[in-house]
């Protein structure tokens, strides 16, 4: 149910983020009196979901969900209508337009993407404030997993700064480390305190594994309920209980527990629990997936957060400048996967990694949230300067602006096609990638 619940979310997300893209395409091209012959949500080779036809565009659903597209009359595109371009240029069409106008037509989609990220931002800002974990605030401190401790931190450690600054917040601090610009770490463990030099090319090591087995928050596994069937309940332990061991082993914090519990799958064990400042032993079998059948407060229960409240004036300028930040971390994002201690190929993910990003319950602020992220996103890729896609056009309009000419119409062609293949072999790589991951 989980993942049917984030699949749903998934195509949601991406049905908007592609009408969004196709409308500024659509919208600019109907402004400067250019015919838009199609428009549409995924894509429809052979045939179509449905259709409907408003005065002389086509608008219609396809049932191949890599993308949308909006035919516009007098254009080399995704649908490679040669005999349209053979025909004498009419008034009506992209290519009898100027180059500035075809220029902005291009651009508007991903416009319309970062635009439709900043009004997410706004409004978010407005309605909710901006939620965060200050670093200091980690009373717990932090819970150092495998990649934590090669690079030197232990579980229990307090981070006091980075490169010699105080950080501010958990996600900023994360951040930090997945982008390599964190090279000292300071730490109070117990009463001593610590300077940790990052390893140089360590975030690589990050990025390979995808944010997983570095550090997370560090927390007591405090229950909080019960699933149905539950081991844990049938064992006695209550709502409320902190549990501290499992099978003789001492497991103080969640993410202990988590890593221990699998050890003992399918077997009768103990576990050790704490009610009341007293510690009690119960005899339990673990099922044979590793589980308890227990939920776990969650971290944001027990850590104390702060939120920045926004006046809708302060929104909007606050709105636009995360799209801003969001935009341009990405780009930078995307330049550490050409560095030589980053795997390229095991840093890209498929339809299955995007899906993962949404959340296994429906989560309205979090699908906004990760709504704007794809935005920013979509409108980045499509702007590389790659043939078919939006980028792509844009360099060869940029080209003819600058030489006074048009590309050869054959060289569009090919340019097209090779850009067209080069994105179907990204497409089946980075989900590949997720198949593998899976596997593994």
């Amino acid at each position: 149910m989980q993942i049917l619940i984030q699949a749903a979310q998934f195509f949601l997300s991406l049905s908007i983020l592609i009408v969004i893209h196709e409308a500024g395409h659509f919208l600019f091209a109907r402004m400067f009196g250019i015919r838009v012959e199609k428009f549409y949500l995924f894509f429809n080779p052979w045939f179509s979901l449905f259709k409907i036809r408003r005065g002389e565009t086509e608008y219609g659903m396809g049932w191949l969900p890599l993308g949308g597209y909006v035919k516009i009359s007098g254009m080399i595109d995704e649908s490679m209508d040669k005999d349209q371009m053979k025909q004498p240029a009419k008034p009506y069409e992209f290519r009898s337009k100027p180059a500035w106008q075809r220029l902005l037509v291009m651009v508007a989609g991903v416009f319309f993407n970062v635009i439709l990220a900043a009004l997410i931002y706004v409004m978010m800002l407005f309605t909710i404030g901006e939620e965060y974990l200050p670093v200091e605030n980690l009373k717990y401190g932090v819970e150092a997993q495998q990649l934590g401790k090669e690079m030197g931190l232990q579980s229990g450690d307090h981070i006091l700064s980075l490169n010699g600054q105080k950080p501010t917040d958990w996600s900023s601090m994360i951040q930090g480390f997945a982008r390599g610009e964190i090279s000292e770490v300071e730490v109070k463990r117990n009463d001593s305190l610590i300077n940790i030099s990052v390893p140089e090319g360590f975030f690589g090591k990050i990025i390979s594994a995808r944010g997983r087995n570095f550090i997370n928050i560090r927390f007591p596994f405090i229950v909080s309920g019960f699933l149905d069937d539950s081991p844990a309940k049938e064992a006695g332990v209550e709502a409320g209980d902190h549990i501290k061991g499992i099978g003789g082993k001492e497991t103080w914090s969640y993410w202990e527990f988590a890593a221990t519990v699998a050890d003992f799958a399918g077997e009768e064990t103990i576990l050790t629990i704490e009610r009341d400042g007293e510690t009690k032993t119960l005899d339990i079998t673990v099922t044979n997936e590793g589980f308890i059948g227990a939920y776990v407060k969650e971290p944001f229960e027990l850590l104390e957060t702060k939120t920045r409240d926004y006046s809708l004036t302060a929104s909007v300028p606050a709105g636009i400048s995360r799209a801003y930040t969001t935009t341009r971390d990405y780009f930078r994002d995307l330049g550490m996967l050409f560095r030589p201690e980053v795997s390229a190929r095991e840093s890209l993910g498929g339809f299955i990694t995007i899906g993962g990003i949404f959340s296994p319950t429906w989560d309205w602020v979090h699908f906004w949230t990760m709504t704007a992220f794809l935005s920013i996103i979509l409108a980045v890729m499509n702007i590389l300067p790659i043939p078919a896609l939006d980028g792509g056009h844009v360099m060869f309009l940029l080209y003819e602006i600058i030489a006074g000419r048009k590309p050869p119409e054959k060289f569009m062609e090919y340019a097209q096609i090779i850009g067209m293949l080069l994105l179907l072999s990204l497409i089946l790589l980075v989900n590949l990638n997720d198949v593998l991951r899976l596997f593994r």
